[in-house]
């Protein structure tokens, strides 16, 4: 705070929560101080790496593909974590589950001596599994106001809901991938983002009031489906069926918006008319032996589950290193289970340290349920809801493919610490950031 005095009062400056500058009685501006533009040069970079890893726009802007993008990526997540760390230092105690995080990554780097192919091993963990470690960090610590989250959140519903769209718009016969590269070029790994950011999509349709954009949403979602559809993912369909019915949950039950179940009929029926023929068998091979038009029949997934249980059993400590098992079963195909995926390449601590941080996301939506925050804006109630919904699906489909070293889960958790961390502030604090710069007069006093 600093102060103007001038023949017959003071102004004083108040600096918003961020240490912005705001603007006084005599139209001077505070600068910012160190922390705050280190804090801002943070965010912006973060949402920087959020586009480029969601949007992928080396994949359609003409150039960009020549450009090495993952080193990039890779090179903005830590450049950002670095200056995250500084603004924040002294200010913000790590969550649990970001300690947990990075004693999982602690814990990766140790399995790599001991892999079955350490080159392997060593490019996955620190290609990877780093990656994951920076953005939950980045994500955890620098978002410092509701609409800094909002923005973040919506940046990865946008992208994967355009991409869906497009991709349904080039679709021409078997299982869809998508237009885009990286995460979203399997069909699998599609399904999954479709399902996670299906109850993200709802929630801003139902947070906004423009009519236009709630048509956007809905219209978006409905082609969500259609694409999901169209990937022929079993896993895929079951964390969808997740997604669905803890949304009806979130926002129809608890929300009370009833209307949604009528909704959600008619929709259900629409959306029956225009599956595939094969779709149904498909979904049958959840069940039988039956080998569908697209993939392996249950019995060959059960054989991955049971090679992965037998690996993790005679490595039960550290595995056999990340990213080996399809080398090492020389099947050259992943587990199709997150679970077993993480027990069986980086052994059984691995796995119980991903379980808890899932359990310490769910308990930040708990808790931030309990906060005044919740009980007074809407819009934390949604994105409370939408992010539960979404975990629900991500943990259901993670039972039937391999996201150990994906980073959209992570996001996820990082979204959970940063909302849960935003409703412990104190309220004068949130009011600040909802108006960051006041002005306060004071009498002069000689």
């Amino acid at each position: 705070m600093e102060s103007v005095t001038t023949g017959e009062s003071r102004a004083t400056l108040t600096t918003g929560p961020n240490g912005q500058g705001s603007i006084n009685a005599l139209g001077w501006k505070a600068p910012e101080s160190k922390k705050a533009r280190r804090a801002t040069l943070a965010y912006r970079t973060l949402a920087i790496f959020s586009v480029l890893y969601f949007a992928r726009p080396e994949d359609f802007v003409p150039g960009l593909g020549f450009i090495p993008m993952q080193k990039i990526l890779g090179g903005i997540a830590f450049l950002g974590l670095l200056v995250g760390l500084r603004s924040q230092r002294g200010r913000t105690k790590w969550a649990p589950e970001l300690k947990v995080l990075v004693a999982l990554f602690c814990w990766q780097c140790l399995t790599i001596p001991f892999a079955s192919y350490k080159g392997g091993a060593f490019w996955w963990v620190w290609g990877k599994c780093s990656k994951a470690v920076i953005v939950a960090l980045l994500v955890g610590l620098v978002v410092s106001s509701v609409q800094q989250l909002k923005q973040l959140v919506s940046i990865q519903a946008v992208s994967v809901a355009a991409m869906t769209v497009f991709s349904v718009v080039v679709y021409r016969g078997g299982r869809m991938g998508g237009v885009l590269g990286g995460v979203f070029d399997n069909p699998n790994d599609l399904a999954m983002n479709i399902a996670l950011n299906w109850p993200i999509c709802l929630m801003f349709l139902l947070a906004t009031k423009n009519p236009f954009k709630k048509v956007l949403w809905g219209v978006g979602m409905l082609i969500m489906v259609r694409g999901l559809i169209l990937t022929y993912s079993r896993s895929g369909f079951l964390a969808l069926a997740v997604a669905l019915l803890f949304s009806l949950w979130e926002f129809g039950v608890r929300g009370k918006r009833h209307y949604l179940f009528g909704i959600a009929a008619f929709c259900a029926i629409a959306v029956a008319v225009f599956v595939p023929g094969n779709y149904s068998d498909r979904l049958q091979s959840i069940f039988s032996n039956q080998v569908s038009a697209y993939g392996d029949s249950k019995q060959a997934r059960e054989e991955l589950l049971k090679e992965s249980l037998q690996i993790t059993a005679t490595h039960p400590l550290l595995g056999i290193g990340p990213g080996n098992f399809g080398s090492y079963t020389r099947l050259w195909r992943v587990t199709h289970n997150t679970y077993t995926e993480f027990s069986a390449e980086a052994g059984i601590p691995a796995l119980i340290m991903f379980i808890a941080i899932m359990v310490m996301a769910f308990r930040n939506l708990r808790r931030t349920r309990s906060s005044k925050l919740y009980q007074e804006s809407a819009e934390v109630r949604l994105y409370t809801g939408g992010l539960w919904a979404g975990l629900a699906a991500y943990l259901m489909g993670a039972a039937f493919a391999s996201t150990a070293y994906q980073l959209f889960p992570y996001f996820m958790v990082a979204y959970t610490t940063a909302l849960y961390r935003l409703a412990c502030l104190p309220a004068e604090e949130n009011d600040n950031k909802a108006l960051p710069d006041r002005v306060q007069l004071v009498p002069f006093r000689a």
